[in-house]
């Protein structure tokens, strides 16, 4: 089992084919860190070369964690817990992790979490109200949603949008 030959960076070779790894997509320290090595760079070189991407702005932890929440939570409905998970295993700081977080509007997140109940509510097969309720209970919290808000959005769920709702607090 022969590897195809590995080709090997100089530092400065690495620089520019790192540069434009990172202008395509938004990039963590950790991948940069990983792809660098598979050049073939020793730790102190890739250090070198991740402190001068980031002094030029080409890698911002934070820059990523906004962008990650802004797509993961309008396209993918993900909820705050999950998007904090998230950014936490590509090795997110507490600040940068933060940061992301406040890209995301309060009432866009409680009506992305009344869609997604409707949604499933619409689908669930199951008739039983008690089994039917711990079923969108576990979808909204896989999906990383707060349970005070996912009981919120369950027990306004079939009722009239003219009704007082049960005491909602978006954010």
């Amino acid at each position: 089992m022969n590897q195809p030959n590995k080709k090997f960076y100089t530092p400065g070779e690495a620089l520019q084919k790192i540069a434009a790894y990172c202008a395509y997509q938004e990039r963590t320290h950790n991948e940069v860190r990983d792809k660098l090595f598979s050049y073939g760079l020793n730790g102190e070189e890739t250090d070198d070369i991740i402190i001068r991407l980031s002094q030029e702005k080409i890698l911002d932890e934070e820059r990523y964690a906004k962008s990650f929440v802004r797509g993961r939570h309008r396209i993918k409905k993900w909820g705050r817990r999950r998007l904090m998970q998230e950014l936490k295993q590509k090795g997110l700081s507490d600040y940068c992790i933060k940061s992301g977080l406040k890209e995301i509007d309060g009432d866009e997140y409680y009506a992305n979490l009344v869609g997604l109940l409707e949604k499933k509510n619409a689908l669930e097969k199951e008739s039983h109200p008690v089994k039917r309720r711990q079923k969108l209970q576990l979808f909204l919290t896989a999906k990383g949603y707060e349970q005070d808000l996912i009981k919120i959005a369950l027990d306004d769920l079939g009722k009239d949008p003219g009704e007082p709702a049960a005491g909602r607090r978006y954010a």
